[in-house]
C-alpha cells in the first residue's frame, strides 16, 4: 500500500474505533500530508513502513523554520499516533518518532474578557435586524454555556431541554454531555426561535439545527469569527479574541466566583481535569481568597 492507502485506512479508525470528530480528523490527516509533501518534494522514496527516524528528523527541523513549538509539539503528537496505529495493525514493528522529543512549549494561558467587555460586545450587536437577535442569542449561549464554536454551531432544537435547565451539547469524539443552561440565555433563544428563525425558509436538512444563516443553512465557524470580528472592532476593543475566548471567559469567571474545578470540568466536557487546572492560574488573587476562606490556620 501507498501512503494514501494506510492514510484512509487511519482514518477510519479513527472514526470507527476512536471515534473522533471530522475536525479531529481533519487536523492528524494534516499533518501526515504534510509529511508527504516534504518527502514528495525532496525525493525521499519511503512508505510509511520504511520510513525511518532520520528521514522524519529532517521532516520536522524543516517543519520547525515555519512553525512555533506549540504547532511543531502538535505535529509531532500527530505523526507519532500514526505510526502507534501501524503497530497496532501489524504493519510496523517499531515507531521511527518514539527517540525524537517535542519542544517544550509551557503552557500557555488562555485569553480572557472581563464581563464588562462581553456586555459591551453583545449590547453593540445591531438588534433592528433578524441577524441581530441570532447573533445577541448565539453569544449568550457560547458564553452562557462555555461551548466551543463546532459546539455552538451543531447545536439542535432537540438539543434544548429547558424545563429541566439543560442543553445537550455533542462534544469531541462525538462525546455527549448536559450543561446548565440559565433563563436569561433561554430567553434571548427563545425570541430568535420563534421571532425571527420561523420566518426563514429553511434548507432540506437543517430543520433542527438552531442557529442558521440567511439562506436557512448552518452557520459556518468562520461565520462566528466574523460575528465577533466586527462586534470587537465597533467597540474599540482593542484584544485579540475567538470565539474560544467566550469559553475560556465563562471558565475563568465560574473559578473566580466560587465554582470548583470539577464542575467546570464536567460543563466544558474536559476529558481529564488537568485540562481544566490551567484556570487556576489565571487568578492568584483567587488562590489567595481562598486560602484566607478556608485554611484553619490563615
Amino acid at each position: 500500500m501507498n501512503w494514501e492507502s494506510y492514510l484512509k485506512s487511519y482514518q477510519s479508525y479513527l472514526k470507527i474505533e476512536r471515534g473522533l470528530s471530522k475536525n479531529t480528523i481533519d487536523n492528524y490527516t494534516f499533518d501526515i500530508e504534510r509529511l508527504c509533501l516534504f518527502l514528495s518534494q525532496n525525493s525521499i522514496s519511503v512508505s510509511p513502513i520504511t520510513i525511518n527516524e532520520e528521514s522524519l528528523q529532517q521532516f520536522i527541523y524543516a517543519v520547525s523554520k515555519e512553525v512555533n513549538p506549540r504547532s511543531q509539539a502538535r505535529i509531532i503528537s500527530g505523526l507519532k499516533s500514526f505510526f502507534s496505529y501501524l503497530i497496532f495493525e501489524d504493519f510496523r514493528n517499531d515507531n521511527p518518532l518514539e527517540l525524537i522529543e517535542s519542544p517544550k512549549t509551557g503552557r500557555k494561558l488562555p485569553d480572557t474578557l472581563a464581563v464588562e467587555e462581553i456586555d459591551a460586545i453583545i449590547s453593540a450587536i445591531d438588534l433592528s435586524s433578524n441577524e441581530g437577535e441570532r447573533n445577541r442569542a448565539l453569544l449568550e449561549t457560547m458564553y452562557g454555556c462555555g461551548l466551543r464554536v463546532s459546539e455552538l454551531v451543531a447545536l439542535k432544537i432537540s438539543d434544548l431541554f429547558f424545563d429541566e435547565g439543560f442543553i445537550k451539547i455533542t462534544g469531541k469524539g462525538n462525546k455527549q454531555r448536559f450543561v446548565p443552561i440559565g433563563d436569561l440565555t433561554q430567553k434571548y433563544i427563545e425570541i430568535y426561535k420563534n421571532n425571527v428563525r420561523t420566518h426563514l425558509t429553511i434548507q432540506k436538512g437543517f430543520d433542527d439545527t438552531l442557529f442558521l444563516n440567511r439562506r436557512g443553512k448552518q452557520l459556518t465557524r468562520a461565520m462566528i469569527f466574523t460575528i465577533i470580528k466586527d462586534l470587537t472592532v465597533k467597540i474599540n476593543l482593542n484584544k485579540k479574541i475567538s470565539p474560544h475566548t467566550f469559553r475560556h471567559s465563562f471558565a475563568t469567571h465560574l473559578l473566580e466566583n466560587g465554582a470548583d474545578l470539577r464542575s467546570i470540568q464536567l460543563m466544558l466536557g474536559h476529558e481529564s481535569i488537568t485540562t481544566t487546572e490551567i484556570y487556576v492560574h489565571l487568578d492568584r488573587k483567587f488562590l489567595t481568597e481562598v486560602i484566607n476562606a478556608y485554611h484553619p490556620r490563615k
